[in-house]
């Protein structure tokens, strides 16, 4: 399938909750203004359905807002102001809704916006999965889309995780450029769901495939271009022809070669997969 002109939107927001939309064209070319984060929002959601029959995943809310509004808002405090979200499955709904000049959700910043008064700047820029080849590209197919809109390195979330404590500093995007991983991405205790776990943390910070003890990767992450690109993956950056990958190999031989590093999170995470944990989300609110 040939690749086809996608027509993200960049949208400001300022804390009057004003919305400008502006049509930019997504191309395999790197942007002028790269996007420090993506985020994963292009899945389908079998698991929650019926729920997702009519609401994409990342909508569904949690505590008053959606899913993947609480990574923005955790991203924008942290100084990352320009977000790449892919989508597939109703895709226009997520698009739609931070669009949408009424709404009040905009991220109380602390640090004032340099371009004006007043203002806190969230640039949203979308590449459209699903309307440009009629599917999810899955986890590194959709990674290598977005590659040319994003920056080097650059901070990876599904938006179907909850981790509302997640602090996206500063400090640790320094801490990985300096070394010489291609990714480091955040692990947890492992959950009822996923018992055995992903990986295996060595005392050194980096990753190991097998191990005694092994956690529960967040899909939170850094990660370098060059973890998309050959020996690791053979996908053309931009991805014109919609080639569908996982990410998982990509991780797994990285870490063979001693290339992935990892710390243990132990905040308040949840990988939002079922109607039941979406409901032990809730509850939890009034408990």
């Amino acid at each position: 399938m040939h690749a086809q002109t996608c027509q993200p939107v960049e949208r400001v927001r300022n804390s009057r909750t004003a919305s400008y939309i502006h049509a930019m064209p997504m191309t395999p070319r790197p942007h002028a203004n790269p996007c420090g984060a993506m985020i994963l929002a292009a899945g389908r959601g079998e698991r929650m359905r019926p729920l997702t029959d009519t609401c994409p995943k990342p909508l569904l809310t949690v505590r008053d807002k959606p899913l993947m509004q609480w990574p923005i808002e955790a991203l924008a405090r942290a100084g990352v102001r320009d977000v790449l979200i892919n989508t597939a499955w109703l895709g226009e709904r997520i698009e739609a809704y931070f669009a949408s000049p009424s709404l009040a959700w905009a991220p109380d910043l602390a640090t004032p916006a340099t371009d004006g008064p007043d203002t806190t700047p969230v640039r949203l820029v979308y590449s459209h999965e699903g309307r440009d080849f009629g599917t999810a590209l899955e986890t590194a197919g959709g990674i290598s889309r977005a590659l040319p809109q994003l920056a080097d390195p650059f901070w990876l979330v599904a938006g179907d995780v909850h981790a509302p404590q997640f602090a996206f500093t500063a400090d640790a995007r320094q801490a990985f450029m300096a070394s010489d991983a291609l990714a480091h991405i955040w692990l947890v205790p492992n959950p009822a769901h996923n018992p055995n776990g992903d990986f295996a943390l060595s005392h050194d910070g980096r990753v190991r495939n097998e191990g005694p003890i092994r956690h529960t990767y967040s899909t939170i992450g850094l990660f370098r271009h060059a973890l998309f690109a050959p020996p690791y993956c053979t996908i053309p950056a931009g991805n014109p022809d919609g080639a569908r990958a996982a990410l998982a190999p990509l991780l797994r031989m990285a870490a063979e070669q001693g290339r992935l590093t990892a710390q243990l999170y132990t905040g308040p995470w949840t990988d939002v997969g079922t109607p039941e944990r979406l409901a032990q989300l809730q509850s939890a609110r009034i408990s």
